[in-house]
């Protein structure tokens, strides 16, 4: 079974980490919810909403991620660039090739790294410069090798079938996407 990450630093942007989270359990992906704040597994999203992650950010060994993903939400994303660990993560998955994913503003801390330069990426508008040596698309999600990037709240769902198609298949995100009433949605 396919195993996820998600980072969560006080101020995410709820739905960008629930959506993933939630679509990829439906899809029957391992996904584990990490706090990044020092001392508390409750988070507080952007709109005070308070979270109780699965995991500390200590207590996690990440070398089992087939993904690590990045909610965006400020100051979520620039709290998660200001964490030493979960850049050192993400430097370490990306070296090995392994898939990492981040959403709205959330991009700026690949950018930062240098896990983008070369390739084609998305992020909420205003923050395409954060995109350090990358193509901007504009694209609601985008996937070039193996990072994916999503353009902001309402990308949460197109984002979210995006990495349970990577991590499972075509079919498999379909059908859950189908059940969720999603494509019902889009073809309004």
């Amino acid at each position: 079974m396919a195993k996820v990450y998600v980072f969560l630093a006080n101020g995410f942007e709820d739905i960008e980490a629930l959506i993933p989270v939630d679509v990829l359990r439906r899809g029957g992906v391992e996904v584990v919810t990490v706090s990044v704040v020092e001392g508390s597994q409750i988070v507080e999203t952007s709109h005070r909403v308070q979270i109780m992650a699965d995991a500390m950010f200590g207590d996690c060994d990440f070398s089992d991620a087939d993904l690590l993903v990045l909610p965006g939400g400020m100051p979520g994303a620039s709290n998660l660039n200001n964490h030493e660990g979960v850049r050192q993560a993400l430097l370490k998955q990306n070296a090995a090739g392994k898939r990492v994913a981040a959403i709205c503003a959330a991009p700026l801390v690949l950018g930062g790294l240098g896990i983008l330069r070369g390739k084609q990426a998305t992020c909420y508008p205003g923050f395409e410069q954060t995109l350090e040596g990358a193509t901007y698309t504009g694209e609601l999600c985008t996937t070039d090798g193996n990072v994916t990037t999503g353009e902001g709240p309402a990308a949460a769902f197109p984002f979210a079938y995006e990495l349970l198609k990577q991590l499972k298949d075509a079919d498999t995100a379909h059908q859950v996407a189908t059940g969720m009433r999603y494509i019902h949605l889009m073809e309004k």
